[in-house]
């Protein structure tokens, strides 16, 4: 492997944006992926208090940032801002990835839905057609939707508080609502299941599925976007009843990958090394 070169006046620049950011494992996933690569760049975390996300934005992009990520609480913001809309933005309404282009604009990408497929898929898993079961109705939720709607797959929506389900219903064409309480009846139509939400999630408090897997077909795949613990109670469950069960890292990676490619010009290494490597650091936040 190339050693990668010092920081110097060519290093390549991008980070995360955030409020807190501490966090992230962005930062660890991008480097490895730079030290992999050979590439001469750099990706710091970069907290930006609510308010000045705009003027910090326009900062980074003066002083040579090649773009960023996006995160809680300045997605909404990070629509707004940008020149220009992929269709994966415009798609789901949510902006998660800038990049800023060499004619000065600012371009808006959302990775998550396409990053949800391709983990789905390195597991082996096809997604074409079918119906899924979808669990939320936040910001993840509307890109996983979309990608899933533009794979020819049938997305039923279950939402704990059912008006925010409508709205993201009517911002998608083809999007069916079920009851919270009565989202286990879809199970069995179903071949994907897909956690959105907070529930199962280490440190958050309360909150339980309407459901048992009990009805699910045994070619039902269940996904959690939830990392943190990587097993979550649901997929414990399904893997209890001998269902396939993708779990919420392989999103995180794949995601990230194609605001690597466009800051810096290289493909990162998807591989289990990289995986590995944030289990560790994962594994040892938990521990410690």
């Amino acid at each position: 492997m190339e050693q990668r070169p010092r920081i110097d006046g060519h290093t390549l620049l991008a980070g995360v944006i955030g409020w807190p950011v501490a966090h992230s494992r962005s930062p660890l996933m991008h480097n490895f992926w730079l030290e992999k690569s050979g590439v001469n760049g750099v990706y710091v975390p970069l907290p930006v208090a609510p308010g000045q996300f705009e003027a910090a934005v326009h900062g980074l992009r003066a002083a040579g940032f090649r773009g960023v990520n996006v995160t809680i609480p300045h997605k909404e913001a990070a629509y707004r801002i940008v020149d220009r809309l992929d269709r994966s933005a415009e798609r789901s309404g949510s902006v998660n990835t800038l990049v800023f282009a060499e004619n000065g604009t600012i371009e808006g990408y959302s990775t998550d839905g396409d990053g949800f497929v391709a983990n789905v898929e390195a597991h082996g898993i096809e997604v074409a057609g079918g119906r899924a079961l979808l669990l939320g109705a936040g910001g993840a939720a509307r890109a996983i939707a979309a990608s899933l709607l533009d794979r020819g797959v049938k997305v039923i929506v279950a939402n704990r508080t059912r008006a925010r389900a409508q709205a993201l219903a009517a911002s998608l064409d083809g999007i069916e609502l079920i009851d919270w309480e009565q989202a286990g009846q879809a199970l069995p139509s179903c071949t994907l299941l897909v956690n959105t939400t907070s529930i199962g999630m280490e440190g958050v408090a309360g909150g339980a599925f309407p459901f048992s897997l009990e009805l699910a077909s045994p070619d039902l795949v269940v996904c959690d976007i939830v990392y943190v613990p990587r097993q979550t109670a649901l997929l414990e469950q399904a893997a209890a009843r001998g269902l396939r069960t993708v779990d919420g890292l392989g999103m995180l990676i794949h995601q990230a990958g194609e605001g690597f490619r466009k800051w810096f010009g290289a493909v990162p290494d998807m591989g289990p090394k990289v995986e590995a490597l944030l289990d560790a650091d994962l594994r040892r936040a938990r521990a410690g």
